[in-house]
C-alpha cells in the first residue's frame, strides 16, 4: 500500500475515531440579561438519548411533550457543567446567586438548545423561531424561546405557535410548552415574578 494510500486511510479513520466520541457545545447564559455566558458540552451518548426521546414522537403533540423533556435534560447536563444548577423557577426563589437565570437567559439559552436539535433533524413537526416577548401592564415583560409546528396544527387549519419556556422550574425540569396565545394572555405554571 503506497504512503499516500495509508495517510489517507489513516484519516478517515481518525476522522471516524474523532466523530464517534464527538461533543456538541453550547453556550448558557445566566446572572441575568445573558450577563454572563459558560460553553457547555453534550457527549454523544447525551445526544443518543434526545435523538431517541424526540425519535419516539409520532404526532405534533407528543413531539411537543419531548422537546419540554429534552430541554429539561439538556439544562441539567447543563448545570452539571456550569453554575446554571443553581438555577431556581421564576426569580425570586434564587434571588442574588451566582448562576441564577431570567427569563432572558432562558430564552436565549433554551433557543440555542432547540437549535441544536433542529440541526440534527430531530424535529420532524416543528422549526425554531425567534423568542417571544409578552409585556403586561407596561412593567413586566417575559421572553420565551418558540417554535411553530410544520403544516397545519393539530386544532386549527394554520401551523400553531408555541413557546417552550424552562423559566418556571427549577434547572433540569421539563419545560412547559403552551400555544403561544394562551402564553401571551398570561397562562403558565403558578410562579413568583
Amino acid at each position: 500500500m503506497s504512503w499516500f494510500l495509508r495517510l489517507i486511510l489513516g484519516c478517515s479513520l481518525m476522522y471516524c475515531s474523532l466523530a464517534a466520541g464527538s461533543v456538541e457545545r453550547v453556550a448558557v447564559c445566566f446572572n441575568y440579561g445573558c450577563l454572563s455566558q459558560a460553553e457547555v458540552e453534550f457527549a454523544d451518548d447525551q445526544l443518543k438519548a434526545l435523538q431517541t426521546l424526540l425519535g419516539r414522537a409520532t404526532s405534533p403533540g407528543e413531539e411537543r411533550q419531548a422537546i419540554g423533556e429534552a430541554v429539561g435534560l439538556l439544562l441539567g447536563w447543563a448545570g452539571q457543567q456550569s453554575p446554571i444548577a443553581a438555577d431556581r423557577g421564576g426569580n425570586y426563589a434564587d434571588n442574588a446567586v451566582y448562576g441564577r437565570m431570567d427569563c432572558i437567559d432562558h430564552s436565549k439559552t433554551t433557543t440555542r438548545l432547540l437549535l441544536l436539535i433542529e440541526k440534527h433533524g430531530w424535529l420532524r413537526f416543528h422549526r425554531v423561531l425567534e423568542p417571544a416577548l409578552r409585556t403586561r401592564f407596561l412593567l413586566f415583560q417575559h421572553y420565551s424561546a418558540q417554535i411553530e409546528e410544520l403544516g397545519p396544527s393539530e386544532t386549527a387549519a394554520m401551523p400553531g405557535r408555541f413557546v417552550v419556556d424552562s423559566w418556571f422550574f427549577d434547572n433540569g425540569h421539563p419545560a412547559a410548552v403552551m400555544p403561544l396565545a394562551a402564553w401571551m394572555a398570561g397562562e403558565g405554571p403558578d410562579v413568583d415574578y
